[in-house]
């Protein structure tokens, strides 16, 4: 996908979202939002196709996206990275949009485009003027069933996603850190291996493999249209029987999840390099799913009792009061069909041991474990999550992210929608049930990142001709 939207890797947050949380003390919106914000309409199309409408008409805009239900997870065994390299050969062009020409076409009408793989999804947008919503309608039907890819575009295209893995990941180490917690965190599930692939199998990619993965999954009743902004689903309904009905639907197999051993042991998993200038500690916690019910929820809430800004416990203590980090948050990310992970992370202060830092963040879950939490510590998280779900409904984007991420999970639109009120109803009991079942050194995997001679460096040795690295992988 394009810039800017950075890299989430799989099941754990980006590390720069992950510092950037702790540093500016601001809380994540969640993944759904209030009937009031979204009140989004939704019909089907005769060929399987479901369309979302989330009104919004303070401007002559709308965003234009289609997810489809595969992604990073669904790549088979020994072609890691497939999902992401078709989502780049996408813009490749069709018979009747030459091969750069759909990103052009958006550009000289106003818009703006992008693509992004997830684990469990992958998805494509523009942003336009109201009235160019039926030209983008048309050549993203388009190239739902007409793509045409030319051998010599897969080569030069593999060249950009090397490239892309080399600079992103190989030659960061905070990156390389995260990815190698994730594997030891996921010893069967697909979501340990990274959503841009293995190197090694990357190398292999092949013209076949793309076409035979795009002829598996890329069909409208393995897809879902949604569309924000100036406009309703009544007028919305006449475009999309006629771009989208027409596209002839496919057999699409089940989607298989490896299930996880039950862990039993905690990982620990530790990255030197000469690169890193500031040590960095983080945990990260197998946990269950957010379409899982009440776990999910109450660990939403959790998040918001360790993590919410300078009054969260985890800043408060280690930062505030002891002095012995510069920042301390705590995520729980739930956006997966199968798996969840619940996330720690702290930076150390100056002349502060990492090791005297990870004592004191295992004394303050020990604390929680033990004491548990307050109905008005509860009362007042549930409060801060509704309330910066708010400022959701001021923006195009953020309701077909919520709606697009719930749908191509397991979960539906009602989710999204009774998404306060379901918040509201979590008890303090509830949360520590949650905190019990997921917090267990077994659960685990430590990383710590250093300064010092250990990880091989990447070479900057470039891969032939400076590619262009237009897009990447999850937002």
């Amino acid at each position: 996908m394009r810039f800017p939207l950075p890299l989430s890797p799989r099941r754990l947050l980006s590390w720069a979202a992950l510092v950037a949380s702790s540093l500016s003390l601001t809380l994540a919106i969640p993944s759904a939002a209030p009937a009031a914000m979204f009140n989004a309409e939704t019909f089907m199309l005769k060929n399987g196709m479901q369309v979302v409408v989330i009104p919004n008409h303070r401007l002559p805009v709308v965003h234009h996206m289609v997810w489809y239900k595969v992604g990073a997870a669904d790549d088979p065994v020994g072609k890691s990275g497939i999902a992401h390299f078709l989502e780049h050969l996408m813009f490749k062009g069709t018979k009747a949009v030459p091969a750069g020409e759909f990103s052009h076409i958006v550009a000289r009408n106003g818009g703006r485009e992008n693509a992004f793989t997830m684990e469990d999804a992958t998805a494509y947008f523009q942003t336009v003027s109201r009235d160019r919503l039926e030209l983008v309608m048309k050549i993203e039907s388009d190239r739902m069933h007409n793509l045409v890819i030319a051998p010599d575009q897969v080569d030069s295209e593999r060249l950009v996603i090397l490239e892309e893995r080399r600079m992103r990941t190989d030659n960061n180490p905070a990156a390389q850190l995260m990815e190698q917690m994730s594997a030891a965190l996921f010893h069967r599930h697909p979501y340990g291996t990274p959503t841009i692939g293995w190197m090694n199998e990357m190398e292999t990619l092949s013209r076949d493999d793309a076409l035979a993965f795009y002829r598996r999954h890329y069909a409208p009743n393995n897809a879902i249209l949604i569309v924000a902004g100036d406009i309703t689903a009544k007028e919305l309904k006449p475009l999309a029987e006629k771009y989208y009905a027409p596209v002839p639907r496919r057999e699409i197999a089940p989607r298989t999840r490896l299930a996880e051993p039950e862990p039993v042991a905690a990982r620990r998993v530790v990255l030197k390099s000469l690169r890193v200038r500031e040590p960095q500690l983080i945990r990260a916690y197998l946990a269950p799913a957010a379409d899982s019910g009440t776990p999910g929820l109450a660990l939403q809430v959790l998040e918001s009792v360790l993590s919410s800004g300078s009054t969260g416990r985890l800043y408060k203590k280690l930062v505030v009061e002891d002095g012995i980090a510069v920042s301390a948050s705590a995520n729980y990310d739930g956006n997966a069909i199968t798996y969840g992970t619940f996330n720690i992370a702290a930076q150390p202060a100056q002349d502060v041991e990492p090791e005297r830092l990870e004592a004191a963040v295992d004394d303050e879950l020990e604390r929680l474990l033990k004491e548990g939490v307050g109905d008005d510590e509860v009362a007042r998280a549930k409060s801060r999550l509704i309330d910066s779900a708010a400022v959701a409904r001021d923006s195009l984007r953020r309701g077909t992210y919520a709606v697009g991420q719930a749908l191509t999970t397991g979960r539906t639109v009602e989710d999204v929608e009774s998404w306060p009120d379901r918040i509201k109803a979590v008890t303090a009991a509830e949360v520590m049930e949650a905190a019990r079942a997921v917090i267990r050194p077994e659960r685990s995997v430590t990383g710590l990142l250093l300064h010092g001679e250990g990880a091989p460096q990447a070479s900057t040795r470039p891969l032939g001709p400076a590619p262009d690295l237009s897009r990447e992988s999850a937002p």
